[in-house]
């Protein structure tokens, strides 16, 4: 019995070493992150398996309509810093808009965020909008945000102010655009999690949603993109 025991704490004992030396390897250039945030990002490609093979989030809608109330064009916005953005700038371009959070199994997807932006630099424009909505994945300040974005991500789009993108009285007057089809034309869908995406056309219209679990270098939102 006590052979077993000592077998087993053995084993025990190098699986644990195996999974924080590989939690080491995957941040080595991460800085000012939480252990949680180390742990979440070393484990993104487990989360992202076990939500397509159980399909959560993993939501897709498009406009077949192709009519709207409100343009998204007569919107506008406020980035991080407090400098206020009017979205008639962003005329005959598409344009991402993510709902995001620092402490998320999806954070990661900030990675492939940026490299879609750069990808379709010029033609995309491509706005982070963060939110605690959900299990208060997102409790830093503006400043706190940007930083740690730019430290582990690289990320050079667009931080829009902290907000609430839930349905709601406090709702970002974007996402109230973005989740009533009374304005937008044809969508009610709200985020129902971190790193939702909708994707507006060169005309102002909203065209797609995409759930968390959809990657953002996926083909289905690169066709999104694509699409003439």
């Amino acid at each position: 019995m006590i052979r077993v025991l000592k077998h087993t704490f053995l084993i025990v004992l190098l699986l644990l070493i195996s999974i924080c030396g590989y939690i080491a390897v995957v941040n080595v250039n991460s800085k000012s992150m939480t252990v949680r945030q180390m742990v979440l990002k070393a484990t993104y490609p487990v989360l992202m398996w076990l939500s397509k093979s159980k399909k959560i989030n993993t939501q897709t809608l498009s406009n077949t309509n192709k009519k709207f109330i409100t343009s998204f064009f007569s919107l506008k916005g406020v980035l991080n810093t407090g400098e206020e953005i009017h979205f008639s700038t962003f005329k005959g371009k598409k344009i991402m808009l993510v709902n995001t959070a620092s402490d998320c199994g999806y954070t990661k997807q900030y990675e492939e965020l940026q490299k879609l932006y750069l990808k379709y630099n010029g033609d995309l424009v491509l706005m982070a909008f963060p939110a605690n909505n959900f299990k208060e994945q997102e409790k830093g300040t503006d400043a706190d945000i940007a930083n740690f974005c730019k430290l582990n991500y690289g990320v050079t789009f667009p931080i829009m102010k902290k907000s609430n993108v839930i349905k709601g009285v406090e709702q970002n007057e974007i996402y109230k655009w973005l989740t009533n089809a009374s304005q937008n034309g044809w969508n009610d869908k709200a985020p129902s999690w971190n790193f939702c995406k909708y994707i507006v056309d060169e005309n102002g219209e909203l065209t797609h949603f995409f759930g968390a679990s959809i990657t953002p270098m996926s083909d289905e939102v690169k066709n999104a993109i694509e699409k003439k």
